[in-house]
C-alpha cells in the first residue's frame, strides 16, 4: 500500500511538472502574438506619444493639396485602408495636418499582393508640387517577392526610397501579415526600423546624402529633402494597403 500510495504521488509530481511547463509555452506564444499591441498601449500611455490615427476615423489627415472628403481611404477593422484608387503615383496621397521637425514615427502596415505605398515626413504642400514625394523622403511599402517588374534594392521595403538600401538584418513578413515599422529623425541623424532591426541608417544632408542626390533619382527635383519641417504623408500608389496604430512623439 505504502508503494502504491508513493507510485502515486510520484505521478501527480510528474503531472504538475508537465502541467507548469505547458503553461510557460502558452504564456510565451501569447506574450508573443500580442507583444505589439502591449508595446502600443504602453505608447498610449506615455503622454509624449500621440496617436495620429484614432482607429475609427481619418481625421487629423486630408488629401495632399486638396479640402474635402477623401474618399479614396476608408477604414476596416480598425485599420487605415488605401483603396488604391489613384492612377500612378500622385493624386491620392494623404497628408498629417500638423507638421513635424524631429520625431519618432511608428506604425504597422500589411499589402495586399504586387503593392507598392510609402510614408514620407518634412512634406511640404504648395500648388507647386504635384506629389508629396517631391518634398518629403520616403519609407517604402512594398511587397518585394510579388512585384511585378524588376527592383532594385533601394526601391523594396524599409529602404530610404531612391537614396539608401536596407542592409542584410532585414526581416520582411509575408503578404497579408502585419509589419511594425519605424522611422527617427533627430537633426539630420535618421533610421528605418523594421520588424525590430534597425535596416537603414544615414545622415541627411552631408556630402554623401548630397551626392546621391544629385546623381539619381531626385536630380530633376530640387526641392527634395530639403525641408526641416513637415507634414507626414501615407502615399496611393493604386495598390490596396493597411495602416494602423500610427503614432509619433516629438523629439
Amino acid at each position: 500500500m505504502k508503494q502504491l500510495i508513493k507510485n502515486a504521488g510520484i505521478a501527480l509530481l510528474i503531472t504538475g511538472i508537465v502541467s507548469c511547463s505547458d503553461q510557460g509555452t502558452t504564456a510565451s506564444t501569447t506574450k508573443d502574438s500580442t507583444y505589439s499591441d502591449t508595446a502600443n498601449k504602453m505608447k498610449a500611455q506615455d503622454e509624449k506619444w500621440i496617436r495620429l490615427f484614432d482607429g475609427k476615423t481619418l481625421n487629423g489627415w486630408h488629401g495632399f493639396n486638396k479640402t474635402g472628403e477623401i474618399k479614396n481611404w476608408t477604414i476596416e477593422d480598425g485599420a487605415m485602408v488605401c483603396l488604391g484608387a489613384a492612377k500612378g503615383d500622385t493624386g491620392g496621397d494623404i497628408v498629417s495636418e500638423k507638421e513635424y521637425e524631429n520625431f519618432e514615427l511608428s506604425w504597422e502596415w500589411k499589402i495586399t499582393k504586387g503593392g507598392n505605398s510609402g510614408v514620407m515626413y518634412h512634406v511640404v504642400e504648395s500648388p507647386k508640387y504635384k506629389a508629396p514625394y517631391e518634398t518629403g523622403p520616403e519609407y517604402q511599402v512594398l511587397d518585394d517577392i510579388g512585384f511585378p517588374g524588376k527592383l532594385e534594392e533601394w526601391q523594396k521595403a524599409g529602404a530610404d526610397y531612391a537614396m539608401n538600401a536596407t542592409n542584410d538584418k532585414k526581416k520582411l513578413n509575408p503578404v497579408g501579415e502585419w509589419n511594425t515599422s519605424k522611422i527617427v529623425f533627430n537633426n539630420g541623424h535618421v533610421e528605418h526600423w523594421l520588424n525590430g532591426e534597425k535596416v537603414v541608417e544615414f545622415e541627411a544632408w552631408n556630402d554623401a546624402w548630397k551626392k546621391e542626390k544629385n546623381e539619381g533619382k531626385w536630380k530633376d527635383f530640387p526641392d527634395y529633402g530639403l525641408a526641416k519641417k513637415g507634414k507626414i504623408a501615407l502615399q496611393d500608389h493604386g495598390n490596396k494597403v493597411y495602416f494602423k496604430n500610427i503614432m509619433i512623439r516629438e523629439l
